[in-house]
């Protein structure tokens, strides 16, 4: 056991230092899933002084399929995975209609929860909410 307090999050905040790096938003269907190839963009982003910020993902749930649904959230799922390799901070997944509402919503609070085991924010942009 250690006998130091350990740093809070105001501590962290406090001691921030400026960088060069511009955060910017990254198209999912833009990315590669290939670890390899992830490491290249993100070597990549880093010599053009570029940081992950967001993975934005299009997503579809307009089909009454409990298996579409989950195909859909496993591929959300996929990308939250990349931006957490990535250091990006959110995964935003936009999307217009649903057809079965009691479906998409479990499911995305499932990716939701492994988004934050992952260090990343789930921001869900359609016509549901996860509260």
């Amino acid at each position: 056991m250690s006998a130091t307090r350990s740093a809070n999050v105001r501590t962290a905040i406090e001691r921030c230092r400026v960088e060069d790096a511009t955060p910017v938003s990254l198209d999912a269907d833009a990315l590669p899933t290939a670890r390899d190839d992830l490491r290249d963009l993100k070597r990549e982003l880093d010599a053009d002084d570029l940081v992950a910020a967001r993975v934005v993902v299009e997503s579809c749930f307009g089909e009454d399929c409990s298996f579409a649904t989950q195909d859909e959230a496993d591929r959300v799922r996929e990308y939250v995975r990349v931006a957490a390799f990535l250091g990006a901070s959110t995964v935003t997944v936009e999307f217009d209609g649903v057809a079965d509402e009691s479906k998409v919503r479990p499911a995305l609070a499932a990716v939701a929860e492994r988004a934050r085991r992952e260090g990343v924010t789930l921001d869900v942009a359609g016509p549901i909410t996860l509260d």
